[in-house]
């Protein structure tokens, strides 16, 4: 897939990301990134998020690479491993998973629901897995447990909260690239 135009797919977490969250402010930046429009941001249901991702991956006339965070990381990990076809599992040459929430942690979103057990199987394309040593929501060794289990790098960048609009990253150029290293690897 090297060389060729990308769509990135946008995966938010619970509650969507508001205006500082890198990923809106890339969506901003780039027309080729496009959010994935969840069907109930304040409760997610794993069935119905990732029946919706499978239709933005249907839908994407470029391979994608998608740009998850929290409850995003955990529905790409869904669908792939029990959603996407092999033609689905195709058109993906990478994502970037960022703040891996950990469902048995206190701070997990209640109102989620069918997110737990993790799967813990390798993903069938490039990803990177980007941890923060101070995140409520998914400690380090959850973060690395994940990664070693779904082939990923893993990738700490110290304290920075859940990796979100406090965490006060702006565009988050490092994300960017990390992005388009694993779109060039796919």
């Amino acid at each position: 897939m090297s060389g060729q135009k990308l769509n990135t797919l946008v995966l938010p977490g619970y509650l969507g990301s508001g205006a500082g969250h890198w990923q809106t402010r890339w969506e901003a930046l780039d027309p080729a990134c496009t959010r994935v429009p969840m069907p109930d941001w304040d409760h997610p249901v794993r069935d119905a998020w990732c029946r919706t991702l499978d239709a933005a991956v249907a839908a994407a006339d470029a391979p994608v690479v998608f740009a998850a965070h929290s409850l995003g990381c955990l529905t790409t990990a869904f669908w792939a491993s029990q959603y996407a076809s092999a033609a689905q599992l195709a058109k993906v040459a990478g994502a970037l998973l960022v703040a891996v929430p950990d469902p048995s942690e206190a701070h997990f979103p209640q109102d989620a629901s069918g997110f737990a057990p993790v799967p813990l199987t390798r993903l069938p394309f490039a990803t990177m897995v980007v941890a923060s040593s101070d995140d409520p929501y998914g400690g380090v060794p959850f973060s690395q447990t994940c990664a070693n289990a779904w082939g990923s790098r893993w990738m700490d960048i110290g304290a920075r909260g859940h990796i979100n609009a406090d965490s006060g990253l702006g565009d988050w150029d490092e994300g960017r690239s990390w992005l388009a290293s694993l779109g060039a690897r796919g």
